[in-house]
């Protein structure tokens, strides 16, 4: 149990944040079910039914807006435009053309003109004009408030233009082209599934997922599953100063990107026929318990438990959600638990769903194979935890957490029991005067 001598960090979310936007998604989870609403443009609806409830609480609850990590001034009047007019110039030239180097890239990636993905090409082409439009009122607007608005994106605008010899700041150049391309590459992976996530759930019948163990399980798995994806759909959407939800660095290191994006389409190691494959000559966990009820019960239950830790680590952050990406640091919900919640328990679900050491071939190569292919999966899945906690770590509020975490989460310290390392003391308590 947690000593009230050596309480959490301060979580930059707060647990309402993620709880509205749960409520807002289940509302409108029923509202599709009930009119058979299972297309692409209900899907997306999910994600603003999901969104608006989590920015709204943002803004009116926790007055995220008024934090001084915004970098926005509210107090006094707004600087006049004329003031600001050329440093917004020269950020909307660099904004314009970094959606136009991520729109020249979606043009050269075929994989984004190919099944899931076109949806995410005709929405990001419809949406085009109006953000191009948008974005002068907003960036003046922004400016106008900011304590200091030669950011990143003026920077990167700099550079664009070819401003005066020294004017572009490389680094903070070098920060706006990561920021932008984690959210180009991954905004467009995310709105591709989440149409099918979304009519996984709203096409189960509720008679068909009761009526048995093994249904009733996969029925709860894609639900959570749903939750996470449009949740993390809202979380790379809402990358804005005024929500605190901005993207304070992205991760510099290349070995942080490699082990990110091998997880991910195009680049996925882990899927069917792929190097890290872990199914060859073998099933499903369904397979393996038919015949026992009280065994699926127990295995469908385990499994339920571990995606829902695994959603809930995503509903967790609110509209905060990205890969590589520093956004604040959470200390709520299972952060309180491990600084690696989802990678945990997906990685503990994989051993669970597939046992790969049985295998229907009934070969010890395929066991032995599938066994060490998920164990470097497992690896890889540490390799990024170990590097987004160098890149964290910059940030002193995450080295206080994960000290915390160290002292007290409930997984070091299992950790720390299993192979018997000394854990590390608490902080010294004062007396009070």
């Amino acid at each position: 149990m947690r000593s009230s001598a050596d309480p959490p960090p301060k979580s930059a979310v707060s647990h309402g944040v993620g709880l509205a936007g749960l409520a807002g998604l289940g509302v409108w989870t029923l509202v599709a079910r009930h009119y058979g609403m299972n297309g692409p443009n209900a899907g997306l609806a999910a994600v603003v039914a999901c969104g608006l409830p989590m920015v709204l609480w943002s803004l009116i609850v926790d007055k995220v807006h008024r934090r001084a990590s915004t970098g926005i001034d509210w107090n006094g009047p707004a600087r006049p435009v004329r003031e600001v007019l050329d440093i917004s110039l020269v950020k909307i030239a660099g904004l314009w053309a970094t959606w136009l180097g991520i729109a020249i890239f979606y043009c050269i990636a075929r994989w984004y003109w190919r099944g899931d993905y076109r949806f995410s090409m005709d929405l990001f082409a419809a949406a085009a004009p109006w953000l191009v439009g948008a974005s002068i009122p907003y960036v003046i607007w922004l400016d106008r408030r900011l304590v200091e608005p030669k950011d990143a994106s003026y920077a990167f605008g700099q550079w664009v233009i070819g401003g005066a010899a020294g004017a572009a700041d490389m680094g903070q150049v070098a920060n706006h082209a990561r920021a932008w391309a984690v959210k180009g590459f991954f905004l467009a992976f995310m709105v591709s599934i989440v149409p099918g996530n979304f009519a996984s759930v709203v096409e189960w019948r509720i008679e068909d997922a009761l009526a048995h163990p093994v249904a009733l399980a996969g029925f709860l798995i894609a639900v959570m599953f749903m939750i996470d994806v449009c949740m993390a759909t809202v979380g790379y959407m809402l990358t804005l100063k005024p929500l605190d939800s901005h993207i304070r660095t992205a991760n510099p290191y290349l070995e942080g990107w490699l082990a990110a994006l091998i997880c991910y389409p195009p680049f996925v190691l882990m899927g069917g026929g792929g190097p890290l494959d872990y199914h060859a000559g073998g099933a499903e966990w369904d397979v393996w318990t038919q015949g026992s009820t009280a065994l699926q019960w127990l295995l469908g239950g385990w499994l339920v438990l571990l995606t829902a830790i695994y959603a809930w680590a995503t509903v967790a952050f609110g509209i905060r959600f990205s890969n590589l990406t520093h956004r604040g640091i959470l200390t709520h919900g299972p952060y309180r638990w491990s600084r690696h919640p989802a990678y945990l328990s997906k990685n503990l679900f994989w051993w669970f769903s597939s046992l790969p050491f049985l295998t229907v071939s009934h070969s010890l190569t395929d066991m032995v194979r599938n066994c060490a292919m998920l164990g470097l999966t497992n690896a890889v899945y540490y390799w990024r935890a170990k590097t987004e906690e160098k890149h964290l770590s910059a940030d002193p509020d995450y080295r206080v957490y994960s000290d915390w975490m160290e002292r007290n989460g409930a997984v070091p310290r299992f950790f720390a029991w299993v192979t018997g390392r000394k854990r590390v003391a608490g902080p010294v308590v004062q007396p009070a005067e």
